[in-house]
């Protein structure tokens, strides 16, 4: 799943993988991330690394499965902070945590269904960039939505 070098527009292989005892003492000590990760250890927590970087994360997700309702509920999601606005070097960080979601989301059986809700000031955004969908008060995204997400983000690497 290639993250893209905003100087360059080389792609960089990525890999997401659950995170480990160690992870959360790192992003605890890290200042990239304002999140105390160590209250979400009971869901199922994600990483993202570069592939040749694995000791560096770049972004981190917390998901709730939600099997009676066929949904994967997307609790948390931070971007390390030198990864956004203007000072990021590398782009597609949370879109590929959420198309990692959504093939999750997939194997599972719910047919890419995976839900979350935002700040107010983040709906239109999820909206516009990603194609969440309004569900009551959360946000959602399923079948051909999730399908797209998981293309731009995890399979298509021509850009």
């Amino acid at each position: 799943m290639p993250l893209k070098n905003r100087q360059t527009g080389k792609l960089l292989p990525s890999t997401v993988k659950q995170l480990r005892a160690e992870d959360y003492q790192w992003l605890n000590s890290s200042l990239d991330f304002q999140f105390d990760w160590t209250s979400e250890k009971e869901n199922e927590v994600y990483k993202i690394c570069l592939v040749d970087e694995t000791a560096t994360i770049l972004g981190v997700m917390s998901l709730i499965d939600v099997p009676e309702e066929f949904r994967i509920h997307l609790n948390l999601i931070e971007v390390a902070d030198t990864q956004r606005g203007k000072k990021k070097t590398i782009d597609n960080v949370a879109g590929c945590l959420l198309a990692f979601a959504c093939r999750l989301a997939f194997s599972r059986g719910y047919l890419g269904f995976v839900s979350l809700q935002p700040k107010t000031k983040l709906i239109r955004y999820y909206q516009s960039a990603y194609g969440f969908r309004q569900y009551g008060r959360l946000l959602g995204i399923e079948q051909d939505g999730a399908i797209k997400l998981i293309q731009k983000y995890l399979e298509d690497e021509k850009e």
